[in-house]
């Protein structure tokens, strides 16, 4: 077999991905497997901007990993690369140099292990969306349907491709085939040719709201709006359970680009939050992140962004399936209907926290803290923002791995750029190696 690495550089934390497949087969769909995923200990690439010659070293422990898992004599030939996605687009935002000497920290870490280095970069909204619709589909087997598949798929009326949702901690992906074309806004519009089939994809990524910015921006639009009636320096926040207290530093929580606009001055240097565990406020409080009000296109999402009506099935991945995993809304056995997942997250929202936090001592106290306010943004965000209804909500499907292969960008990142795609059906009998070079077409070849 044939091996591949890639680093998924998160906000919140990175993990390393191997990647697997019979030498012999690289252009059938589907063959290639994950055999193994580390998670690097501590915080994101992006949360070394204070000591940025640490961020490569914190990677070394996993690339160890992934040199027992592969086979030494092939680490030579064994690409790696690294994909940094919002949080180090945000550091680049704020301080351009400081996220430079992250990435060539990493870049030096990674040019020293034993593999066939291919480069580290922070990957644009767009790829990442992208990505993880290749991705879903290539694991689903979507894009190379036998005429039986084809036949089946007719009589279920399913469209071809599945849709995607991603969403990480600073910011969220939405990727679909529409079923009408429009030019209405040709910069969310990307065309793939794959297997000798042509795909126009729709794809949208929004910075600032992945999980944890949202919540970042819903503290400051709060704060901003009580600071004249506050009397002391606490907020009462109905996303937070009820017996949970958090003390966060103003200075911290207004230094990023996602909140800085929000900025004023305050009497005071720290904020006290007391949970009140209100599901309904706490959805209210939410849906102010989502401006609804111009839209200059047929259909919108929010603030202003075009999105063509939702078409088809949808794999919601990351933490769109982390969250809902937690507050068992997957639906792995039976769909949940959308009312049933909003009262299962309103009485978890009732829980008081001392009762929750004993109830599950295996889950870091931060996660635990933010399943309230992760439940009650996922169903804002997924029916304010994208408007999907009772109706079409049982087209969300919320995947982990499909087969042995978590669902997210990685995979879709790897096979563009080691080429295994090739845009033209495979000739029978197969063509040689050389044939498939410079195959598939990832220039957003926006039609206009």
């Amino acid at each position: 077999p044939q091996y591949g690495i890639v680093l998924d550089a998160g906000s919140s934390h990175t993990n390393l991905y191997v990647y697997e497949w019979p030498a012999e087969k690289e252009n059938d769909t589907g063959v290639v497997q994950q055999v193994e995923v580390c998670k690097v200990e501590g915080p994101g690439i992006s949360g070394y901007s204070h000591a940025t010659e640490k961020a490569g070293p914190s990677l070394v422990q996993c690339l160890r990993q992934a040199e027992e898992v592969i086979p030494s004599k092939q680490h030579q030939e064994t690409p790696v690369y690294l994909g940094a996605t919002a949080g180090m687009r945000l550091l680049s935002l704020e301080n351009k140099s400081t996220a430079d000497k992250v990435l060539s920290s990493v870049e030096k870490t990674l040019r020293s292990a034993p593999f066939n280095f291919q480069g580290a970069r922070i990957i644009s909204g767009q790829e990442e969306g992208a990505y993880g619709w290749i991705t879903i589909n290539y694991l689903l087997g979507n894009f190379k349907q036998s005429g039986w598949t084809k036949l089946l798929h007719s009589l279920k009326s399913v469209s071809e491709t599945s849709g995607a949702l991603d969403l990480g901690g600073a910011s969220t992906q939405i990727t679909f085939v529409p079923k009408e074309l429009s030019s209405e806004s040709p910069e969310n519009l990307l065309y793939f040719r794959l297997y000798g089939k042509d795909y126009l994809v729709y794809t949208h990524s929004f910075l600032c709201y992945g999980k944890d910015q949202a919540l970042q921006q819903k503290l400051a639009g709060d704060l901003q709006a009580s600071s004249s009636t506050m009397e002391n320096s606490s907020l009462l926040d109905p996303c937070f359970l009820q017996g949970y207290q958090r003390t966060i530093n103003i200075s911290d929580l207004f230094k990023n680009p996602c909140t800085s606009a929000k900025k004023k001055q305050f009497p005071f240097s720290q904020l006290y939050i007391q949970g009140e565990g209100d599901y309904q406020k706490c959805r209210r409080n939410i849906q102010k992140l989502f401006n609804k009000t111009n839209c200059p296109y047929s259909s919108c999402s929010f603030n202003g962004i075009y999105l063509p009506p939702l078409q088809g099935d949808f794999g919601a991945f990351s933490a769109f399936y982390f969250v809902m995993n937690f507050l068992n809304l997957t639906g792995e056995q039976s769909p949940v209907a959308l009312d049933k997942a909003a009262s299962a997250i309103e009485s978890f929202c009732a829980r008081p926290w001392p009762e929750v936090k004993t109830a599950y001592q295996q889950i870091k106290e931060k996660y635990l803290s933010e399943y309230c306010f992760s439940g009650a943004y996922i169903l804002s965000l997924l029916e304010n923002g994208y408007e999907f209804t009772e109706k079409n909500w049982q087209s969300i499907h919320f995947l982990g791995k499909i087969g042995s292969s978590d669902a997210g960008w990685t995979l879709g990142y790897m096979l563009n750029l080691t080429n295994m795609i090739p845009a033209e059906k495979p000739a029978v009998p197969p063509l040689s190696h050389g044939s498939y070079v410079g195959l598939m077409v990832l220039c957003s070849l926006v039609l206009v």
